[in-house]
């Protein structure tokens, strides 16, 4: 018997999913997740606020940053869409013109959650340090806790693990302390 060839996932595929639906192709593999619950969306929002605005900057300088919430990435074959992503101006000047990023990010952050956590540590980690991201988060707000990693000769070496209400001041954005505990709703 014959098998009929299966169809790889597409770009279109992801296109259309319903609305309260996020698609990634991870691996050649189209992976569907419910959009954000509110704790999850909350982190996000509160952590993007928190070193969003302080690293917009302006000048030119290494501390100048685009911070991103959910930016389509089609890199390396897959397509990701990270929780927070961020790149240093001085590598990526400009916003790309189409709807997704081509440039790897130096920052990603990933909100964890029953549903994602499996995926964001097994697939995206390792497909992150692939790729040459330099920095990466690993929120959970219902453990609440920060993982902090820095990719070094291509592994993930952890920097900091905080919880709770403990003083966030940690790589790339050490310039900036906050209170932990301003992430959970």
């Amino acid at each position: 018997m014959v098998h009929p060839a299966l169809k790889l996932p597409c770009y279109d595929d992801i296109l259309s999913l319903p609305e309260h639906l996020v698609g990634e192709i991870i691996a050649g593999r189209l992976n569907v997740q419910p959009r954000p619950s509110p704790r999850h969306a909350w982190a996000s929002s509160a952590l993007g606020m928190e070193i969003g605005s302080l690293f917009h900057g302006g000048c030119g300088g290494d501390d100048d940053w685009w911070i991103i919430d959910e930016p389509e990435l089609h890199i390396g074959g897959h397509i990701l869409v990270p929780d927070l992503a961020g790149w240093r101006k001085q590598r990526m000047p400009r916003l790309p013109e189409t709807a997704w990023f081509e440039t790897v990010p130096d920052w990603v952050c990933e909100i964890l959650s029953p549903a994602t956590t499996k995926i964001d540590r097994s697939e995206k980690m390792p497909i992150y340090a692939k790729l040459g991201v330099v920095f990466l988060w690993l929120i959970d707000p219902i453990l609440q806790t920060l993982e902090v990693y820095q990719l070094l000769a291509g592994r993930w070496c952890l920097l900091h693990s905080l919880k709770d209400a403990e003083p966030v001041s940690a790589p790339p954005f050490a310039a900036h302390r906050f209170a932990l505990s301003n992430l959970w709703a």
